[in-house]
């Protein structure tokens, strides 16, 4: 399970990803809807983590201040040694860029493009060179070595996904972020893409956490955590479908 926190020693635990005491509320005055309410969690390092919840418990949310997209009203957010809730501006946007991959349902592919730029643009628009070696290995890695030069529109809806993998990989980032992934793809092809990001996991060592609303996908994943509300409500290590599904209707009926 997730470690949850509340002391400051516990919380100094090495973590790719560290929230503590994390809320955000949308609008302003007896208005104001709170989205997450006093959130604290850590991710391992090398970890698959995935994060489900009934519809309006902040999943989203959460996953956009957890990844630097957006900012929370207290608390604070660690990728690896860094505190990004203290980051502003043009510092942030570094930040995301060099250290922050996301993957999201919707591919984000240039057209114009071949697959080799389109997985290098985080590496041009930071002025870094391309290690060819490294653009290599990942391609290999994501199942795309010989499809360098394809343009997206020559790759179907699995390959453009495998595409936005490797570019989310590319600059070996703190963590890489899934905001439902296989929502666009069918059955056979998510459980390709899910394998892939528990292969980077495996074998790049890389950190994943991903919003999904599927029970079939959340399972891939090594922990899945629960949102009710906008408030931690369980975590499970090794659940099958089952579980999950019976959870999640649980805190939809509460």
């Amino acid at each position: 399970m997730i470690p949850m926190f509340t002391d400051a020693d516990e919380f100094s635990a090495p973590a790719a990803l560290q929230l503590r005491g994390v809320s955000k509320s949308y609008g302003s005055g007896p208005a104001a809807v709170p989205a997450l309410r006093n959130i604290s969690l850590a991710v391992p390092q090398g970890s698959f983590t995935a994060v489900m919840g009934p519809s309006g418990s902040g999943k989203s949310t959460l996953l956009q201040c957890a990844a630097g997209l957006d900012a929370p009203d207290s608390g604070e957010v660690f990728l690896g040694a860094t505190e990004i809730s203290r980051l502003r501006g043009k510092a942030l946007t570094r930040f995301r860029r060099d250290h922050v991959g996301f993957v999201f349902q919707s591919y984000n592919l240039l057209p114009q493009l071949t697959v080799a730029r389109n997985v290098t643009l985080p590496l041009l628009l930071a002025g870094r060179e391309t290690d060819t070696a490294w653009l290599g290995y990942v391609l290999e890695a994501v199942g795309l070595d010989g499809f360098g030069e394809r343009k997206p529109q020559e790759l179907s809806g699995g390959q453009q996904q495998r595409a936005a993998i490797a570019r989310a990989l590319i600059t070996r980032p703190a963590a890489v972020f899934a905001d439902e992934p296989t929502g666009a793809l069918d059955s056979g092809t998510a459980r390709q893409v899910l394998d892939l990001l528990r292969q980077t996991v495996a074998e790049l060592g890389q950190t994943v956490v991903m919003v999904t609303h599927d029970p079939v996908a959340a399972v891939s994943a090594d922990t899945v955590i629960f949102l009710a509300d906008g408030q931690l409500d369980g975590s499970m290590a090794g659940a099958t479908v089952r579980d999950v599904t019976d959870h999640v209707a649980y805190l939809g009926g509460r």
